[in-house]
């Protein structure tokens, strides 16, 4: 089947077939900073934005995508800069392998919730997996990032 959506910005038309997850697609695409860690929905490594929401792609049918907006890591370069440099100075950026879904997560929490209290951050990011961190140090960058626009204003 022909599916139409955008990627990072720009239009694409593709052949899919019924069972194909929207990660096979998108690795198909180029989009390599999508991981797939566990095809159970349990990792958060393949985390994108459809139409500004956060999916798995590892469970997400690529036919589901057809009319919609998707963001991969690639397409959220400016974002993922400025949420990087927050993760380096609380010392949280390891190996990196998660860094993708979690950086996707974060840019979907900013949208989509309204209070960043350390129990809506935590239970936001439940579902992203890291062997390399303590959590402490990614949740602390997270609650840095998402209050940034607070202190702008202050001397």
């Amino acid at each position: 089947m022909q599916i139409e959506f955008t990627l990072n910005g720009r239009l694409i038309y593709e052949e899919t077939s019924d069972d194909e997850t929207l990660f096979h697609l998108l690795r198909r695409k180029g989009c390599y900073s999508v991981k797939c860690g566990c095809e159970t929905e349990n990792c958060g490594l393949c985390t994108v934005l459809v139409n500004g929401v956060s999916r798995l792609s590892c469970s997400y049918l690529a036919a589901r995508a057809d009319g919609c907006d998707v963001v991969t890591l690639e397409g959220a370069q400016k974002e993922a800069e400025e949420f990087g440099s927050f993760l380096a100075a609380e010392g949280a950026e390891q190996c990196g392998f998660c860094s993708p879904g979690l950086i996707m997560n974060v840019l979907a929490m900013e949208k989509e919730l309204d209070s960043y209290d350390e129990e809506n951050v935590k239970e936001y990011l439940a579902g992203n997996l890291c062997r390399c961190s303590g959590y402490m140090g990614q949740l602390r960058a997270v609650k840095n990032y998402l209050s940034r626009g607070e202190n702008r204003n202050e001397c």
